[in-house]
């Protein structure tokens, strides 16, 4: 399984389908939710590095909250504190 196509099977699961846990190459993640927003956010391994994930926030102004605000599913992944990739229906930006 490649970066991006595990990405995108856990962009896909947490805010989609609205799971409590997630599964990613037989092995499963938590999903939970932020209390004031209610955003999913998740985090995984990958070859040894550690990906959290958070659903984007609608209501900000960036460009990725647009593509939120128009019913779009957007999730960004982070690596030592820096977004490295963010999946939008599942098409990843890298």
């Amino acid at each position: 399984m490649t970066l991006e196509e595990a990405l995108v099977s856990v962009g896909r699961q947490a805010p989609a389908e609205k799971r409590e846990t997630g599964e990613l190459a037989g092995k499963e993640y938590p999903v939970r939710h932020t209390a004031k927003e209610g955003l999913c956010q998740t985090g995984f391994a990958f070859e040894g590095h550690a990906l959290p994930g958070l659903e984007q926030n609608p209501q900000t102004t960036s460009r990725w909250a647009q593509s939120a605000r128009a019913g779009r599913r957007v999730m960004q992944f982070l690596e030592s504190g820096r977004c490295i990739a963010v999946v939008v229906n599942d098409k990843v930006t890298l």
